[in-house]
């Protein structure tokens, strides 16, 4: 019984040691003096006015790498569970992510190339406590030395569907 313990306890320990090397595969990333990320569009986008049931909207940020070495892009993540976020480089499209998203995904953009950052924004998730002025950030991480960190914006008034407004 006691040797059934010790080894379940070190396969245990074993396991969350693997986990942990699994985790921590994007702190690999060296930044480099080699990558230029420039945002060639807009940095913030407004929606202006839109209906809670209007369903969801979507901004598209460009990156352009004006460096000489491949552009990461990594820890993609919101500001807002209502919003999540999408990296497209040439005909490849990264997963979806969001707020909590903790993805091993690295997006890679050659020298002179450009990517997109396809926000999307559901205006009915926070239903009707959601009414009024919102604004939300997508973050993307580079290994651009002088740029480690790429923000975008997204703002909107929210306002309630036609049929609450006439009651």
């Amino acid at each position: 019984m006691i040797i059934g313990f010790i080894l379940a306890i070190v396969i245990l320990i074993g396991g969350s040691y693997a986990l942990l090397s699994i985790s921590n595969t994007t702190s690999t990333i060296e930044a480099s003096s080699k990558v230029q990320a420039t945002i060639t569009s807009e940095p913030s986008h407004d929606w202006e006015t839109i209906g809670i049931n209007d369903g969801k909207v979507s901004a598209t940020y460009t990156i352009k790498n004006e460096g000489t070495e491949p552009l990461k892009l990594f820890n993609i993540s919101t500001s807002c569970m209502c919003t999540t976020a999408q990296v497209k480089v040439g005909n490849e499209t990264s997963p979806t992510f969001g707020m909590h998203t903790d993805s091993q995904y690295v997006s890679s953009v050659p020298a002179g190339e450009t990517a997109e950052v396809i926000a999307t924004f559901d205006p009915a998730f926070h239903g009707p406590s959601g009414i009024g002025s919102i604004v939300r950030q997508i973050m993307v991480e580079t290994n651009d030395k002088s740029n480690p960190q790429l923000v975008f914006t997204a703002e909107a008034n929210v306002v309630p569907a036609v049929s609450e407004v006439n009651e």
